[in-house]
């Protein structure tokens, strides 16, 4: 893939461009520990156990991981920032892809880039089609 053009300078005061323009939504911000932690969360496929995020007012996920753990050694060992995506192709457009799109679970898509050397998670949810209610017959 392309590389991303430079983003222009912003101010102290401005938020990211990933919030602010490309409509991105911060989802969580996870951190390898190799610390068990109660109630942690084996995700069997991936080989790596989660916690805190489902308790998290913040949104914080530990992350550890088993030796054979088949995720990127830059996710294992550098903390990563996720967002929700409303279209995950549109958002990897130009974008260093750490490895290949997978979903995790059933209507869920990830895939991780590389910003600045840093893992960014973009996450897309499939929304489920909106309920058509139909109107009641009133008698008369």
């Amino acid at each position: 893939m392309k590389k991303t053009k430079l983003a222009r300078k912003r101010k102290d005061h401005e938020p990211p461009a990933a919030l602010a323009e490309m409509g991105w939504r911060y989802h969580h911000l996870g951190i390898p520990t190799d610390i068990a932690r109660p109630g942690e969360i084996r995700l069997t496929g991936l080989k790596l156990h989660v916690s805190g995020f489902e308790t998290s007012p913040y949104g914080i996920e530990w992350m550890r991981f088993e030796p054979d753990c088949p995720v990127s050694e830059l996710v294992r060992t550098v903390p990563h920032i996720a967002f929700e995506v409303d279209d995950l192709e549109a958002a990897l457009e130009g974008k260093e892809l750490l490895g290949p799109v997978t979903s995790p679970s059933s209507g869920v898509r990830v895939a991780m880039i590389v910003d600045n050397g840093a893992p960014v998670e973009l996450i897309e949810f499939k929304k489920p089609a909106p309920r058509i209610r139909r109107p009641r017959k009133v008698s008369t």
